[in-house]
């Protein structure tokens, strides 16, 4: 187990729903780069811990796991947590402050701070706090990508912005292009995205529809698109393998 004084080198979370899982390809393939990136571990020593960890998870029931590379020296650790309640609606505070974060492109090193900026969004009625430029920029919110319609292309930030890498908006993006729905990587402030259909994504609530922008006097569109891709999008989970006999 971690504390809150152990440092977090990486991080990365998933969804378990009765042994049934989303894009966990992905998640492994973010957290094996990032750790890689850092260079406390092996690739050799990834992969053995990645063979346990998928054994070791429960098959029923809700779960968040989480995976972690942290410590001095660094030690691969993992977290099997209840899986907190999900959403499909989301109220997003817009704080005056630019993004702060010490290492937008790796999840981990500021999770404890962005932990505290939704708590600070809490207190002004909203779920989520977004993460902007320091020109106005919109890039993420504090635990999900984001995403917009603008008429029937579906954007994203642009790609020259540190962020995260999200797994559930690559997905979706991924999803797109096959579907032959146009993408494009779009800079814009949030004002910009007045009346437009706005979207949170991650790996725990999947597709959230944006429903109100607080503290920036702006309003989203309606979700015209929303139920169609959530449904669509859940529909993705496969089953984990079964473990080994013995486990």
């Amino acid at each position: 187990m971690t504390t809150e004084d152990t440092p977090l080198l990486v991080a990365d979370s998933w969804l378990v729903l009765d042994g049934s899982v989303r894009s966990l390809e992905r998640h492994v393939g973010r957290f094996t780069r990032s750790c890689l990136e850092v260079g406390a571990v092996t690739a050799e020593q990834l992969d053995g811990f990645w063979r346990e960890t998928i054994s070791v998870l429960p098959r029923t029931g809700a779960w968040f796991p989480r995976v972690e590379l942290a410590g001095d020296p660094a030690t691969l650790r993992l977290r099997i947590r209840p899986a907190p309640p999900r959403g499909e609606h989301v109220r997003v505070w817009v704080p005056d402050t630019p993004d702060h974060r010490r290492s937008p492109a790796r999840k981990g090193p500021d999770l404890q701070s962005l932990t505290a900026l939704r708590a600070e969004a809490e207190k002004h009625g909203a779920q989520e706090a977004l993460l902007r430029t320091a020109d106005g920029v919109v890039v993420e919110a504090a635990s999900s990508s984001v995403l917009w319609w603008e008429d029937d292309v579906l954007c994203s930030p642009p790609e020259e912005i540190p962020a995260l890498p999200g797994t559930t908006a690559g997905l979706v993006l991924d999803l797109a292009a096959s579907l032959g729905v146009r993408t494009a990587r779009r800079a814009r402030r949030v004002d910009e995205l007045a009346g437009r259909e706005v979207w949170l994504l991650n790996a725990l609530h999947g597709i959230r529809l944006v429903t109100e922008l607080i503290g920036c006097g702006t309003t989203p569109g309606s979700g015209a698109h929303f139920t169609s891709w959530r449904e669509r999008v859940e529909r993705l989970r496969t089953p984990l393998d079964p473990p080994p006999s013995g486990l």
